[in-house]
């Protein structure tokens, strides 16, 4: 985590007003995460950020749930998110990734034990978190993926850097049920 304390307070229960409350949905009817506690301080963006959001995390994204999670958490890694793996780390679980895996993450797309389409996957957050291009090399290891597969990497890449900025930003900090990732406690 880069704050020990948030900068932008989380909304507490008793101080989200109804008509937030509603935007919310049925989605939040038991723990609302401290990431939408705090931006529902401006409910504009928070709206606009849950409509992107929910693409990238809906079957409409073509990458498979293990590909998108494998990327996200890619992606928080690199951006150094701790808030981000820890949420990421469990849905990846759910969604077919295994603790090896989970944990070799962290290494990249230099672990020998990646398949040829994980390692290009990974390849490719690791050019766009740090230089904001996919090389046409990487590009032709992506063979394998559609076009349009191609493009929600790009868009999911996108999406979970923003997602970082404002987690680490912001200072927004674990939920009581997530547990910091040794690696990210720096």
């Amino acid at each position: 985590m880069r704050l020990k304390a948030p900068r932008i307070a989380p909304l507490a229960d008793s101080d989200i007003p109804e008509d937030r409350r509603k935007q919310l949905g049925v989605r939040f009817t038991g723990q609302i995460y401290n990431i939408f506690r705090t931006l529902l301080r401006a409910p504009e963006a928070y709206r606009a950020f849950m409509h992107w959001g929910g693409y990238i995390l809906s079957d409409k994204n073509d990458l498979s749930a293990r590909d998108r999670e494998l990327v996200i958490l890619r992606t928080g890694f690199n951006w150094k998110s701790g808030y981000e793996w820890a949420q990421h780390v469990r849905i990846g679980l759910a969604c077919g990734l295994t603790e090896a895996e989970i944990a070799r993450i962290k290494t990249g797309p230099s672990a020998p034990e990646w398949s040829a389409d994980d390692r290009a996957l990974l390849q490719a957050t690791d050019e766009l978190t740090s230089d904001a291009f996919v090389t046409d090399a990487t590009w032709a290891a992506l063979s394998g993926f559609t076009e349009k597969q191609r493009m929600d990497l790009v868009m999911t890449v996108g999406q979970y850097t923003q997602v970082s900025m404002l987690l680490n930003s912001f200072g927004v900090q674990l939920d009581d049920d997530l547990t910091l990732d040794p690696d990210l406690a720096k």
